[in-house]
């Protein structure tokens, strides 16, 4: 730093507050000392700048997975936000218990970074308390905690208002698909499922359980066993509530390969706007991975600098039906001469 400062004809601190992005530097200082800085490679050092400033400069994220279309979508948008602010991105995947047991014995989150955001995870008592004694703010995301920070999507109200979609065309007989064996996983699933029944319980119908089966995530022939359950039945449904954009398609391929129309004979709707729902013109309750991930850098960001600030602050973002080519009426109401009463959206 004494070289880039001789270089550039300023004192060290003037070169330290330039460097870690503090206003109070002029633009013509500000140029000469970042070109000098170009000239002699000189990279600031993250530890030395943490004894000095308290601060790592740096969020860490837990997630259980990378692979996952959301994880990635949320991370992109995360990542644009702590960019934005100078800050760098620690990534932990956890993909088993084995690696989860290790991170909590360890918590290396505490010595590397001034914030923690967890996505997706189904925390036990003792985790979240451990979480707790860090001594850094924690952000949920893609999940509700109660008296923490959390950013989510309303998942009850998202399933609400794709079964009532359904129940608008005229449909009585809806199945839902959900998904089991996420490894202790959060994906919003019971919640889900709830918006699911209450929409049938205001729509005055009963709650069949027959009607509700579940498939390991990504198993095709989890999916297709699920199907076969559901066309099995005495009265069969006309319409099908998938959990997730990938079991929806996983269930529109098996009806199709069995020769069930979609949305001719049964109708299809899936949650989450996947690209893959683009492709296959499946409707969909869609959400918005990026805007979380964006948010959850916002709320990280704010308790970071204001370490007194609202630490049970939730920031909850919309859902909303988009309708494709995988939904109709049922035959039946295609064929009745009156439409059937409809049920409000909102």
């Amino acid at each position: 730093m004494a070289d880039v400062a001789e270089r550039a004809g300023v004192s060290t601190s003037t070169v330290s507050r330039t460097l870690r992005g503090l206003p109070t530097v002029s633009p013509e200082i500000r140029a000469r000392v970042e070109q000098a800085a170009r000239e002699l490679n000189f990279a600031v050092s993250r530890h030395a700048a943490s004894l000095v400033t308290g601060r790592t400069c740096s969020v860490a994220v837990l997630v259980p997975t990378l692979s996952s279309w959301f994880v990635g979508a949320a991370l992109s948008g995360l990542a644009l936000v702590l960019r934005s602010a100078g800050m760098e991105l620690t990534v932990y995947v956890i993909p088993g218990m084995a690696e989860r047991t290790a991170f909590f014995d360890r918590l290396p989150a505490r010595r590397n970074a001034d914030a923690l955001l967890v996505f997706s995870f189904d925390l036990t008592e003792e985790e979240t308390s451990r979480l707790d004694g860090l001594g850094m703010p924690v952000v949920y995301v893609s999940q509700h905690v109660d008296g923490r920070p959390s950013v989510y999507v309303d998942d009850v109200a998202g399933a609400l208002r794709g079964t009532r979609h359904l129940l608008n065309l005229g449909h009585r007989r809806i199945a839902y698909v959900r998904t089991v064996g996420t490894g202790g996983f959060s994906f919003s699933s019971q919640e889900r499922l709830v918006g699911y029944r209450r929409a049938l319980t205001e729509a005055g119908l009963p709650l069949d359980d027959d009607l509700v089966v579940a498939t390991p995530a990504g198993d095709k022939r989890g999916a297709a066993e699920a199907v076969g359950r559901l066309l099995g039945l005495r009265e069969p449904p006309t319409a099908v509530f998938a959990e997730q954009d990938e079991v929806a398609v996983a269930v529109i391929w098996t009806l199709r390969a069995t020769r069930v129309e979609v949305p001719g004979q049964v109708s299809v709707v899936g949650f989450d706007d996947q690209p893959v729902a683009q492709w296959f013109d499946l409707t969909t309750v869609a959400q918005s991975p990026s805007a979380i991930g964006r948010e959850a850098g916002a709320l990280a960001l704010a308790l970071v600098n204001d370490p007194g600030g609202d630490r049970e602050r939730h920031v909850v973002l919309p859902t909303h039906v988009i309708p494709r080519t995988t939904t109709a009426p049922p035959p039946a109401a295609r064929s009745a001469p009156e439409d059937p009463p409809r049920l409000p959206l909102g």
